[in-house]
């Protein structure tokens, strides 16, 4: 596997669905990868990278930006209060907004700044207990307040469990982000986005098929 297989993947997906490739933005997922794949990738002409810690970005990513400036970060991992300034700072785009308190925070960092990235609403569309992410029934009050604060909420995200048919998750956040008016869509990962290009995702997350197995940092 390698960035150009997963390029490959997308075009086929997407041909198969009926839909424009270039609708569908590749996120490459660089968590807890080494510097030196993350360049090897950008040195592809890869520009859209996804982190899950904001401290880890903060590391990472600004040398990288110095360099290339057209990167776009995207914060795919939950998001906690007290981080929300450097987030809003450091991302173009965040996926886990899954509350009232932190879309509120993020506003405020907005207007302090005066700017914002991308917001999506994470959805736990299997009602996990231990996963983040706004409950189904708790959806469209969420969306409606992002956009009663001025943020530029773009979709849904969703990540299903990991025991049950993924497809009925994705054809269920695309229910709801139609009910609300929302095109950005971001799901399916390295096993599945196959299923959810068919569904209609516009943002996929894709990892270790891309730099190969993580590499986690020393204890």
């Amino acid at each position: 596997m390698g960035l150009q297989d997963i390029k490959d993947r997308i075009n086929a997906a997407a041909e198969k669905a009926g839909r424009d490739p270039s609708a569908i933005t590749l996120i490459a997922v660089s968590k807890v990868q080494p510097l030196d794949r993350v360049g090897a990738v950008l040195d592809e002409g890869h520009r859209v990278f996804g982190e899950n810690r904001v401290q880890e970005a903060q590391g990472k990513w600004p040398d990288f930006k110095a360099r290339f400036p057209d990167i776009e970060l995207h914060l795919i991992g939950p998001l906690q209060s007290n981080k929300t300034r450097p987030a809003v700072e450091l991302f173009d785009a965040i996926h886990t907004v899954d509350r009232l308190k932190l879309a509120r925070r993020l506003a405020d960092h907005a207007q302090e700044l005066g700017k914002s990235p991308d917001i999506f609403v994470q959805v736990n569309t299997g009602d996990e207990t231990q996963k983040a992410g706004c409950a189904l029934s708790e959806v469209d009050t969420l969306v409606q307040a992002c956009r009663d604060l001025d943020l530029p909420l773009k979709g849904l995200m969703c990540i299903p469990p990991i025991d049950e048919e993924p497809s009925l998750h994705f054809a269920l956040l695309a229910k709801v982000a139609a009910r609300n008016g929302l095109e950005g869509l971001s799901m399916g990962m390295s096993g599945d986005f196959e299923s959810a290009i068919a569904q209609g995702a516009t943002h996929i997350r894709v990892g270790s098929a891309i730099f190969g197995e993580r590499v986690p940092a020393a204890q």
